[in-house]
């Protein structure tokens, strides 16, 4: 009997704000759910719940600009948190664009960004076959005096910062110790021909791990690449 019998079924649908929140506060690294909206897709195999992906806004308001697109055209894959699993996470990720699609017939890009500050490179995109557009810029991250940490959007000199169009009490830069970060891995998924003859031009060659920088980048596998298990940063 062929072993692939033996694999759990795997299945997607869009699940509540409470069963992702869930999977993100369990199995994701960051414990912590983006802002809303969220496009929230939930992922099953056989009868268990095993985690979900999201799709949001993300942090950056400008996301739309360097394209050329309206805001409502774009989105970012915001998490991926998923328990111990059999499916590849790029696998899931695919079907989980899909569904997204098919609800969202605007969309045009999808953007997601890969944290080499947590040892990732953006496996389960380059299995997935997104496109490698290069770095972001160096950043930092906040440590107050209770230990917290806050990202640098997330802080100010003065103590007050616009977020989401709202002036907010937040943490000055002189409470904190700042620490710096490297730029994050940006990978993009077009999602109409146009769009991607537009992007082809960014088009850099895929980044590799310090254990990988004399072989050829690999696609990403079960159990073995972020995002397998246990749940790694995307």
């Amino acid at each position: 009997m062929s072993s692939s019998l033996n694999k759990p079924t795997l299945r997607l649908d869009w699940c509540s704000y409470e069963a992702a929140k869930y999977a993100v506060m369990h199995w994701h690294y960051s414990h912590s759910m983006p802002m809303p909206p969220l496009a929230r897709i939930g992922v099953w195999e056989g009868d268990g719940f095993i985690g979900c992906v999201l799709f949001g806004r993300g942090a950056n308001n400008n996301l739309h600009k360097p394209y050329g697109i309206a805001n409502t055209e774009i989105c970012e894959l915001v998490r991926v948190a998923l328990c111990a699993h059999v499916a590849p996470v790029s696998r899931i990720v695919s079907i989980a664009i899909k569904m997204l699609a098919r609800s969202q017939p605007l969309l045009r890009l999808i953007v997601s960004y890969a944290d080499p500050n947590n040892g990732h490179v953006g496996g389960i995109y380059q299995a997935g076959g997104w496109l490698y557009s290069g770095e972001t810029g160096a950043d930092f991250k906040a440590i107050d005096k209770h230990g917290r940490v806050w990202h640098s959007r997330q802080v100010s000199h003065t103590g007050v910062k616009r977020q989401y169009g709202v002036l907010r009490r937040v943490p000055r830069h002189d409470d904190c110790t700042l620490v710096p970060l490297e730029g994050k891995h940006k990978y993009l998924y077009p999602l109409d021909a146009a769009m991607r003859a537009q992007i082809e031009p960014l088009r850099k060659p895929y980044p590799k791990r310090a254990d990988e920088a004399k072989e050829t980048a690999r696609p990403a596998s079960s159990g073995e690449t972020e995002g397998a298990r246990p749940i790694r940063p995307l």
